[in-house]
């Protein structure tokens, strides 16, 4: 979705940056206290996310999850500019027909990622990080990132 995000803001003229927040963590193994990478993922994004500012992006749009108010200070301070949040909420009937039609040929990465869209939408539920939310159960691609836009714009983004 970041990416059909920023072919929108392109199409625009809004210079800005794409940043997909798994590939700052994509290390193995991960240590036992911190097995999703958060200190590697920070410690990335700080000039990674400079980096892209000095180049002249007006807004840095991150592809990631973030479970707590804690986790989402830290993303702020390493931006180094405010941050608002988007939760793309799927409703979990369609996260996991998509989940089974991707992994189609990973049936272990399948059961793990089922697993954990469950778990993962009740903590993001309980946490209530985000500015706003936007529904990309159903619509085009397009569709859906022209919300997200409407409604950062709205949140002051």
């Amino acid at each position: 979705m970041a990416d059909v995000v920023g072919d929108l803001l392109a199409e625009a003229g809004v210079p800005h940056a794409v940043i997909d927040v798994d590939w700052l963590r994509r290390a193995w193994p991960a240590p036992p206290s911190d097995p999703f990478h958060g200190e590697l993922t920070l410690r990335n994004l700080r000039p990674v996310a400079a980096n892209h500012l000095a180049a002249g992006a007006g807004r840095l749009l991150l592809a990631g999850v973030i479970e707590s108010r804690a986790e989402r200070a830290r993303y702020e301070e390493a931006l180094g500019v405010p941050l608002t949040v988007c939760r793309l909420h799927v409703a979990l009937p369609e996260v996991r027909r998509r989940l089974t039609s991707r992994h189609v040929h990973d049936p272990q990465g399948l059961d793990w990622h089922l697993d954990r869209a469950g778990e993962l939408a009740a903590v993001l539920d309980a946490a209530r990080v985000e500015d706003f939310t936007v529904d990309g159960t159903e619509g085009a691609p397009r569709q859906v990132a022209a919300r997200v836009i409407e409604g950062w714009q709205a949140a002051g983004g």
